[in-house]
């Protein structure tokens, strides 16, 4: 058994990128993940790795084309606005298939908001919020131990699929502590011919780029980048199912308010509720099949709880199309609903299933 540490998130995501293999981390500090940041400062040089507070956003995220382009496994992570700033690099470097994580504390918003936790980064992140036909691999963690699991498990997925990919917390998983452990990960580094190393032990030059000004071949990598993008959507959706086998009503959550969720269903299914939860672990791929998949069965009402004024529960609605209602709660502006709150939405719905 590895042993279990007491660590705040934000500090176990750096920990996790070291254990995969991370050696660059270009970043700047915004607040709820400035701990990451300087958590990185600290480490990096320990282990003879490269750290640079960029002068900004926008400078971080070309540092991290430029260290992906070279092959290197390498991160970089903000909050909310931050994130905004770095998205038009983002759209480069998926262009351009250069694996890199990308890590978004959420905050607050929209503007500048408030530094508590929020979920209303889900549109920016699961339907590519720079320019172009392009997608990110989104993982949504709802625990400090989940956030060390899918840090190392989104650089491998870089790194197979040639891709950005984006691990979404909010500031409050960033900010708890909570045991981890760091067990040897079941990890490798693959070989990276394609990158901009010099013509050591080649003579043709290996060129990263995305720019194509020919219509032709624009429009031909437009084709190769959907043709895995659907690769992606067959092989790698993640989601959890609790209760789901006999419950009526399915509540659909993600990171800190499934952990939310999770406390208010137990507290139904003790009064006799039948009530059950999916929770997606990718949010893109999202996990539309299994959705339904329950729709088409026992369930008869959906719940999607969220930190923000309803976005995901657009994609459970395309998921459930129309074959049963879907309800919505959420909580804005940093505001966490309680567990009673929550409760409280899932036996009315049952009073008004009942009423009818």
């Amino acid at each position: 058994m590895a042993e279990k540490i007491l660590m705040k998130g934000n500090e176990a995501i750096g920990e996790a990128a070291i254990v995969a293999g991370c050696r660059h981390y270009f970043g700047y500090p915004i607040t709820p993940q400035t701990e990451l940041t300087e958590y990185m400062s600290k480490r990096m040089p320990q282990i003879n790795g490269v750290f640079l507070q960029a002068e900004s956003e926008v400078a971080a995220i070309n540092m991290v084309y430029g260290a992906a382009g070279a092959g290197a496994r390498v991160m970089t992570s903000s909050s909310s606005p931050g994130i905004s700033l770095k998205m038009e690099g983002i759209s480069y470097i998926a262009g351009a298939e250069l694996p890199s994580v990308i890590v978004n504390i959420m905050r607050g918003g929209p503007g500048l908001g408030g530094i508590q936790p929020a979920q209303s980064d889900y549109f920016q992140a699961t339907k590519g919020g720079g320019h172009g036909d392009y997608r990110t691999i989104v993982l949504a963690p709802n625990s400090v131990q989940e956030m060390v699991d899918t840090t190392i498990l989104a650089f491998d997925l870089a790194d197979r699929y040639r891709t950005p990919v984006m691990l979404l917390g909010d500031g409050a998983l960033g900010q708890m502590m909570e045991p981890v452990e760091f067990s040897p990960p079941n990890t490798k580094q693959i070989a990276k011919p394609w990158a901009a190393t010099g013509l050591r032990g080649r003579t043709e030059p290996n060129i990263v780029n995305s720019l194509h000004l020919q219509p032709e071949k624009l429009e031909l990598h437009n084709i190769h980048l959907q043709k895995k993008y659907a690769e992606i959507t067959a092989n790698e959706v993640r989601y959890e199912e609790l209760y789901t086998d006999d419950a009526e009503l399915i509540v659909v959550a993600y990171g800190i308010t499934s952990r939310i969720a999770r406390s208010s269903l137990e507290k139904a299914r003790s009064e006799g509720l039948k009530v059950g939860m999916l929770r997606p672990i990718t949010l893109w791929p999202f996990p539309e099949k299994p959705l339904a998949a329950l729709a088409a069965g026992k369930a008869s009402a959906f719940l999607t709880l969220e930190l923000s004024a309803g976005q995901m529960i657009e994609d459970v609605r395309l998921a459930v199309n129309g074959a049963k209602p879907v309800h919505f709660y959420g909580r804005s502006g940093g505001m966490i609903p309680s567990t009673k709150e929550v409760y409280e939405q899932i036996a009315n719905i049952f009073k008004g299933k009942e009423g009818r």
